[in-house]
Order: C-alpha cells, then structure tokens, then sequence
C-alpha cells in the first residue's frame, strides 16, 4: 500500500468531523501513526497500554458524544482493546478501531506479531471492515475511500457502537528522505441525513388511546447521558397520567421532580412490604441497563399487565422478562408527544411510591448520620459534596452500588457514568481520564482499591488533566465478597473470593504527581475536602476495614423498616 491511500483514511475521518485519534506506539502502524498525527484538524495523544488507551477514548467518546479514533499495532496489541470494545459495543458508544495488520499472505507464516486479526472482535463491534492491501487501481482507491465512510456513519447509526478496520501494511512504514506526502482534499466522503425518530400525530392519537386503559403507570429509566430536554418531557408525562418514575442514579434523571431513586431501599424481589400496591400495569422502559437487583427481582415477581420498551432502532433487552410491544421512537418524543393526550392523572398509585419514597430516604439519613467511619458513611458524604457541574464516574463494583443506594439529590447538578455495558472493573479508571481530557468540568472518580490498582496505566502517560479527582475506597480486598451471601458464608472467601491486597495509593499519587490526601476517620474528610476539589489532580484514599464495612452494611440491612418479617 502507498502512504497517499493511509494519508487519505485521516482527511476522510477528518472531513467526518473526527477530532481525536489515541494512538499507541509501533512499527506496523507508523503509516497510520504519521497520517493522523499530521493532520492538522485531528488531535493524536499517545497512550502506551492499548488497553488503557482503548479506555481513554471510550472516555472522550462518551463525553463528547462523538466518534474516537483508535490506532494500534499487529499482533496481541489488538487483542488488548478487547475489554473497552465490548463497554463500548453494550454501552453504545461510537469507536473507529484502526488495526494494523500484516498482509493476508504472512499469516500463521511464524512472523512476529502476526495473529488472525480480521474480525478479532466477532460480536463485539458492529461491523468489521478489510482495507485493501494494494490500491493501485482505480477501483480499490474507490472501494477504500468508500468503507472508511462506512465504518464512521455504522459507529454512529443506532445504536452507536465500535467498528474495526483492519488495515495490512507492506513496508516500507515511513516516507522517503525528502518525500512530502499532501492530504488530498478531493477524497470521496458519504454523508447521512438521519431522521429525528418522532411520532406521527396519529400514531400519538393511538397510544394516547391505548394509555388511558391504564391507571397504574410505572416508567423505568436505564443508563443513558444527561439530556435536560428528555427530563423535562419526563416530569411533564408523569403529571399528565399519574406515571411513577423510578430510576437508578446511571440513568441521570435525579433532577425530574417526585423521581423515584431510593427503590434500592425498600424493593426486595417477591419479599417486598406492599408489593402489590406497587404492581403497575403498564409498565414504560428506556435506555440502557439497571444497576438495581432488587428493582429486577421485583419486576419480575408483580409483573405488568403490559410493558412497552421505547426504543428508536435495534435489539431489545427483557431484563424485567415482560416486555410486550417495542415501539420505534425517541424517547423524548414519545414522552413530549404523550404528555398531551388528555389522560387523567391516577394519582392514588403514585402516592403509594412516593410514601415508600419518602420513608425510605429518612430511614437512610438517619442511618447514615451516625459517626461511624466505613465506606457507606463515608460515601454519603462524598456524594452530598460533589461539586455543581461536576461529571461523576463511579467504578464497578461496590462504588455503583453504595451511590444508587445513596443517590444524589434533586439540585445536584451532577452528571453520572459507569462502565454498566460489561460491568468490569478493568477500565474505570482510564475511562475517567479520557472524560476528564475532553471537558473542562470537575471528572470525579469515585473507586475501590482493585478496581484503581488494576488500572493504573490509565495514569501512566504524559496527559494527566488538571480537573482530574480520584476517590480510593481502600479495604485492601474486594470487599463486595463480604457483602453478597454466597461467598460470604465460604471459609475460603479471605483468600479466593476477597483476595487480599497490601498496597496504598501514596506511592501511585508520587509516580505520577497527583497530589495525596489519606484519610482515616470523618473530621479529616471534612478537613481535606475543599482542598481535594480545589487543588489540581489529586487522590483521596479512604482507608477502611473490610470487615467493618461489611458488619455496617449489614446493619443497615437488619435495622431497615422494609425489611419482610
């Protein structure tokens, strides 16, 4: 392959509006490497870990919204993207991977960093393309150009997900001496106009109709961005038919009025205290997946008479086990559209949530204001004092728990992610950097020691933000094993389910020059706060007893009023 057909992939994503590239650094892809780093619309940084750096752009593309380029070289370098391309496949978020590759005829031929690249991903991207090795001919020119547009409009057609483009290189990688290689301005780029997934008035006439039938309405929000817009339908569809909304704190509704974001407390799957007042009979879903398991358990014990999915194109989950009717809309327009079809509000139903609602969140202020110190206090703190505009990332396991168990309040401008497509605790670091590196907003993340330590090379490169604040429940075990009953109740839960772990963050902060704060007990927390938010990229390390933890927690649970008897 000429360098001028690798220098034309980076003027076509350039011209599609691709403005970041992350990169990691090799022979096989100096082509690519020079081609993106050239370009004066693309900004490139460099990240060492490929799987750190798929991470980091997984970041950046879930903060901007917008496509990320990844670029890496042949072999296991390809294979290390893995686990940020299934978050981003599930998590729906847009990623072009640039795989370098050898030519077709060195495969399985014993040469180095040579494995069977083509569709590495399988499932987990949503589409697969083979750039032509040669492109000589009119033709293949043609046949290239047209799939890098291809590959970009499939990462942003719904749902957006990633998509591989495998790219064999015959060497030479690099210019001649005195060689200029041009973009050329004139490539052949395919745009798409998409429609806006709207209703026509009859069909909102027609479910209008149909809504009426029902008096119990229940709506249930998944993961998804913040979009004040889609809150706003939200409050003004609930005021029209008496609909509850529940939804955990990933999927960013904490702000709708009367939301329902404490059912972590009260719902207990088939055990719940008045669990049939709070059956629906319609039940509405949209967006991505529910941290919840007692809101899952419950859903599927008092199952709706019927449940609608909105949902603009695309597979569809049944996680509740009872969705029947998909209907093919945004969701902010099937709520604008629905919030005027003259329905009377059932306001009995909705009381009977709210009650709960409210019950629920006194029973954890008053649990949660002892003086106490262990990860849930502490927690609670943290959260109450998250800065206005801040973007917050919490880390799987226990952090994601503890908060949609907290909540933020209604006034909290705070915006919520979570690696929930896979659910892994591989990347949630790197993936906070990546946010961070494309807002100028606080990015706060908010994790537990294995999570952080084994993530850490998503600290290690040269462009560590300055907004960026990291949060370390340190236990020094994943202490979610002491929370959950079955390995809690084996003697090898220490070893092999906990896994012991003796490190601290104080030596990572001075590796990489964060500054450090260790806090032991709540008077420091209040102490070193302000100057954790306030000071330049930094580490709070909580340090804590997992068995402390645990023996709390478990306190919350046998003293709660929703208990069943």
């Amino acid at each position: 392959m000429n360098l001028h057909a690798v220098f034309n992939i980076a003027e076509i994503c350039a011209q599609h509006g691709i403005k970041e590239v992350i990169l990691s650094p090799g022979s096989r892809c100096a082509p690519l490497t020079l081609a993106f780093v050239r370009h004066p619309a693309i900004r490139v940084r460099t990240i060492s870990d490929e799987r750190a750096a798929a991470f980091i752009g997984l970041g950046i593309a879930l903060t901007t919204r917008q496509p990320v380029g990844l670029v890496c070289t042949s072999g296991t370098a390809a294979l290390n993207y893995g686990p940020a391309i299934a978050e981003a496949f599930y998590q729906q978020v847009p990623l072009l991977v640039f795989t370098a590759d050898r030519p077709a005829e060195w495969i399985d031929q014993l040469d180095g960093q040579t494995i069977r690249q083509e569709n590495v991903y399988g499932a987990h991207v949503k589409q697969s393309f083979s750039f032509p090795v040669d492109t000589q001919h009119p033709d293949t020119e043609w046949f290239a150009e047209r799939i890098i547009s291809e590959a970009i409009l499939a990462t942003q057609a719904f749902p957006a997900g990633p998509v591989q483009l495998n790219v064999p290189l015959r060497e030479p990688f690099y210019p001649k001496p005195g060689e200029t290689i041009v973009f050329k301005k004139n490539v052949k780029v395919i745009r798409e106009t998409s429609n806006t997934y709207d209703l026509s008035i009859t069909q909102a006439e027609q479910l209008g109709q149909e809504l009426k039938k029902f008096s119990r309405i229940l709506i249930v929000a998944g993961q998804q961005p913040l979009q004040t817009e889609l809150q706003i339908a939200l409050h003004h569809f609930a005021q029209q038919t008496g609909a509850v909304v529940v939804a955990d704190i990933i999927s960013n509704q904490h702000a709708v009025p009367n939301v329902i974001s404490h059912h972590d407390v009260f719902l207990n799957g088939k055990a719940t205290l008045d669990g049939p007042a709070l059956q629906p009979d319609l039940l509405i879903t949209f967006g991505l997946s529910n941290i919840s398991k007692n809101l899952k358990l419950f859903l599927r014990a008092f199952s709706p008479r019927e449940h609608w999915h909105v949902q603009v194109a695309g597979k569809v989950a049944d996680p509740f086990q009872s969705v029947s009717r998909v209907i093919r809309v945004a969701p902010i327009y099937f709520f604008k559209n629905l919030a005027f079809q003259n329905q009377t509000p059932a306001l009995k139903y909705a009381q009977v949530w709210l009650q709960k609602e409210a019950a629920a969140q006194a029973y954890l202020n008053q649990f949660l204001n002892q003086d106490a110190f262990n990860e849930f206090t502490v927690f609670a703190r943290i959260l109450k004092n998250i800065p206005a505009q801040s973007l917050l990332h919490l880390a799987n396991s226990m952090a994601v728990r503890y908060a949609n168990i907290i909540g933020l309040e209604p006034e909290q401008t705070v915006e919520v992610y979570a690696n929930r497509g896979t659910s892994g605790i591989d990347g949630c670091t790197s993936t906070t950097v990546g946010s961070a590196l494309s807002t100028d907003k606080l990015t706060v993340l908010i994790t537990g020691d294995l999570a952080f330590f084994y993530d850490r090379n998503g600290l290690w490169h040269n462009y560590l933000p300055a907004n960026l604040r990291i949060i370390v429940l340190n236990n020094h075990a994943g202490g979610i094993f002491r929370l959950i009953d079955g390995p809690k109740q084996q003697p090898e839960l220490a070893e092999f389910f906990e896994t012991y772990q003796p490190l601290e963050a104080k030596l990572t902060a001075l590796e990489f020059n964060l500054a450090y704060f260790r806090c032991e007990n709540l008077q420091q927390l209040s102490n070193f706060l302000p100057a954790f938010w306030s000071d330049g990229p930094g580490i709070l390390e909580i340090c804590t007893q997992s068995e402390q933890n645990a023996a709390f927690f478990e306190s919350y649970r046998n003293q709660s009023p929703f208990k069943s008897k």
